[in-house]
């Protein structure tokens, strides 16, 4: 079934000549020629024992090889092959934007994990330990962070005597207004909704007394054993009634529904080839996503738990549960082409809004000035690459028909990812609800970033914008999303070599 599933959705590009994952090369270990495993049968014919044995091998054998042989070639709906995002990936990007998460401005993020879930009566939240998140102490946040406004990078805004001025105006407007209190809450919610209009997420109130910083390096994405019933109602919102399903398909989407029915997977994802070019975008990006989390999940795995010390790490039955194509049957490797797919799209948002932090203007303020220097010329740099990448995703494509259809279905587009970006406050598992808010929110802004182009290049040079304007929360949000979109395509990096290694070992 492995290699008929290889031969029809062979993608462009892909050669069969060449070994997807060759094997370890050396005088007592010859390269396993195609039909060398009927031969060992053939000749183990003394005993069931020795063919059942063979059998094992030439199982194992190929189970590196069915992940690399499905999760390569050239991807849909773009021009970019995934050998180049592995090698830009591992040799660019993952280095710097790992270090990048590890910067104060970027580690502290601020979240509201109390606000009620807006669809279903919640069923309690989870009672697991690993799925607490545990605050951050107002003393260990840096002062420049939690000290002022959500558009805390500005030089602008740090600059303490137009602090002080803003503040005595206000003093003084607050004396002489003649505006009823009614009043000003209409005006303050007439600018929120302006504002609003170009985001693609439902965004946390940062005033809230329920809002708390975390610091996510000590609150890291891994598997906590919240599953069940919560877990796929969430999914199962998502993909059922925001991902453009079209009513002919009865079967569902959510690769959590308890019964997939009898298709190989294949032929069912022929109905995505019928959707417009926005719709089967706004699946993939779904999709990927999902795969992305679960990559996160199966690479920090609680293995044991001694004397209650966890040790958390890989889970290769975990990986193939969910990835590989015979447990999937066949949707393993479309869900990893997804979480591909989603990092091109994020890869080009970070490209098309490199202009915005190039400024003078702009100062990631955390109130240590050596730090915030090195941090921004870090997160330029990463810029930098991005920029250089040669097989960007081209958004032009999408929303590109008449005026009017397109500007309806992207403003449906928009509401059915702000949609997604409420579900997840329906998560019960906090760890879960935080790193699903982060990174929803941190594609969230990408789009949005995707769809502000011409706003983005009318950007003065020396004061802020009013045409496009990103948060402190949205900047930390896109720049580790994008982060967690990075690490999994390393940690499936490495689910490759540890195949590997448990093949050579078994061998």
């Amino acid at each position: 079934p492995w290699s008929l599933s290889v031969a029809r959705s062979r993608p462009l590009g892909w050669s069969p000549g060449r070994p997807p994952f060759p094997g370890p090369k050396g005088p007592g270990r010859p390269r396993r020629r195609e039909g060398q495993h009927e031969l060992g049968v053939q000749r183990a014919g003394a005993g069931q024992g020795a063919a059942a044995a063979v059998q094992l091998l030439v199982t194992l054998s190929f189970l590196p090889r069915v992940v690399e042989a499905q999760v390569t070639g050239v991807l849909d709906d773009c021009l970019c092959d995934i050998d180049s995002i592995d090698n830009f990936n591992t040799f660019k990007i993952y280095p710097k934007i790992k270090k990048l998460q590890e910067r104060d401005y970027f580690r502290y993020y601020k979240v509201n994990l109390k606000r009620p879930c807006p669809f279903w009566a919640e069923d309690g939240h989870c009672s697991i330990k690993d799925c607490h998140v545990e605050p951050c102490p107002e003393s260990k946040i840096p002062v420049g962070i939690k000290a002022g406004s959500s558009n805390k990078y500005l030089k602008v805004a740090n600059n303490t005597k137009e602090l002080e001025d803003c503040e005595q105006a206000s003093k003084l407007g607050a004396i002489n207004s003649t505006l009823s209190n009614q009043s000003k809450e209409a005006f303050i919610d007439w600018a929120r909704y302006d504002d609003s209009q170009d985001h693609f997420c439902e965004l946390d109130d940062e005033r809230s007394p329920a809002a708390q910083y975390v610091d996510l390096l000590l609150n890291p994405e891994r598997y906590t054993g919240y599953k069940g019933s919560s877990a796929w109602r969430v999914w199962n919102s998502i993909y059922e009634e925001n991902c453009f399903k079209p009513r002919s398909v009865y079967r569902p989407l959510n690769p959590l529904a308890p019964s997939r029915g009898e298709d190989n997977g294949e032929s069912f994802y022929t109905w995505l080839e019928g959707l417009c070019l926005e719709k089967r975008v706004f699946y993939k990006l779904i999709s990927g996503l999902h795969a992305s989390i679960n990559l996160h999940l199966c690479a920090n795995y609680l293995l044991k738990e001694t004397w209650g010390k966890p040790s958390w790490g890989p889970n290769m039955k975990e990986f193939k549960r969910r990835f590989d194509p015979v447990e999937t049957k066949g949707e393993g490797p479309r869900r990893l082409k997804n979480l591909y797919f989603l990092y091109l799209i994020e890869l080009r948002a970070l490209s098309k809004v490199a202009p915005y932090f190039e400024r003078s203007i702009v100062d990631l303020y955390t109130g240590n000035v050596e730090e915030d220097a090195d941090t921004k010329t870090l997160l330029l740099n990463i810029f930098q690459d991005t920029k250089s990448f040669p097989m960007h995703f081209d958004e032009k494509s999408m929303f590109a028909g008449d005026k009017k259809g397109a500007k309806s279905l992207k403003e449906e587009f928009r509401l059915h990812f702000k949609n997604i970006s409420r579900i997840m406050d329906c998560v019960g598992c906090d760890k879960c609800r935080l790193w699903g808010k982060l990174q929803t929110q941190g594609l969230g802004t990408a789009l949005k970033i995707l769809f502000s182009e011409k706003e983005i290049q009318k950007l003065p040079e020396n004061s802020p914008s009013k045409g496009f304007q990103l948060t402190r929360q949205e900047i930390v949000a896109l720049l580790n999303a994008f982060g967690r979109l990075s690490t999994s395509i390393r940690e499936l990096q490495n689910f490759k070599v540890l195949l590997q290694h448990s093949r050579c070992h078994c061998i």
